[in-house]
């Protein structure tokens, strides 16, 4: 490549790092140096990971006003969090565009009034996946650039300017992108309710192995004697092997399945009780508010 061709690339990258950082805004408080961009007039998304425990706080705008912002809600389960802004400042992100592995991207951030890029490879662009927290992600995307801690939170862009997600850190501070799907579905439930609803059956359970049973069931140590569990018949000390015919092999394959989709759906739990097999029919309730 030559110097010509990469004084072209050079233009082309700051040309679309300035019009896609009018959506990219600084997010502080008193714990927080994060970043974030416009979802909707008036609304910005952050990485839930980045926030600090407080409920108000500023945001610095392309333009270099601040004004205030207060949580409508988090989901930690997928790193989406929800401000609401006084005003409606700052420019909404553009279309929404897919990743795909080899392509390149910019990730976008803002301190200080300032745009912070990083510009990398897409090194991984799978199919959905559920984080450690039980949150579905609608695409599994992994770049290959330096992140700057301050950035979390900002927006990651396509090189035809198409927005892919929310920029995010994975284990080992490995840059992900948390997809505009994601965000969009998440972002939305926050704006109208202020949470996620998740599924509940009440009850406490801890890992054990049980004989003749690939992995580890999950044992019933506690139960609230009015949750959906209870209802359905769960006793403390039976131990859930199944679900929906289909072998739990760890704890997380149940607490996992009880997403905002669970809510209100019977599971068939296959149990072992006092030595014997059993099943269980629970209709999934809503876990109560914080």
């Amino acid at each position: 490549m030559d110097g010509t061709t990469l004084q072209a690339l050079s233009a082309d990258l700051a040309a679309l790092t300035a019009r896609a950082g009018t959506a990219v805004v600084a997010v502080e408080g008193r714990e927080t140096r994060a970043s974030g961009f416009v979802w909707r007039q008036g609304w910005v998304v952050t990485a839930d990971e980045a926030l600090g425990e407080e409920d108000a706080y500023s945001v610095t705008l392309p333009d270099g006003s601040t004004v205030a912002a207060t949580l409508r809600g988090r989901d930690p389960s997928t790193d989406v969090a929800l401000l609401k802004l006084e005003g409606d400042g700052g420019v909404a992100v553009g279309a929404p565009g897919v990743a795909a592995a080899g392509a390149l991207a910019l990730a976008l951030g803002r301190a200080e009034g300032d745009v912070l890029a990083g510009f990398g490879v897409v090194t991984r662009a799978g199919a959905a996946w559920r984080s450690m927290r039980g949150g579905v992600i609608d695409a599994r995307v992994e770049l290959g650039l330096r992140l700057d801690r301050r950035a979390e939170g900002g927006l990651v862009i396509g090189m035809d300017g198409a927005v892919l997600g929310m920029a995010a850190f994975g284990p080992r501070r490995r840059a992900l992108v948390i997809p505009m799907a994601t965000v969009e579905r998440v972002a939305a439930m926050l704006a109208e309710r202020g949470r996620i609803a998740r599924g509940y059956l009440g009850v406490g359970l801890q890992p054990v192995a049980v004989a003749g049973h690939d992995g580890m069931a999950g044992m019933v140590i506690s139960l609230d004697a009015s949750g959906p569990g209870a209802a359905a018949g769960l006793h403390q000390g039976d131990i859930i092997v199944s679900l929906d015919g289909a072998p739990i092999r760890r704890v997380q394959d149940l607490t996992g399945a009880l997403g905002p989709d669970s809510v209100g759906r019977a599971m068939v739990l296959g149990l072992r009780r006092a030595g014997s097999t059993a099943t269980v029919t629970v209709t999934v309730g809503e876990r109560p508010a914080a």
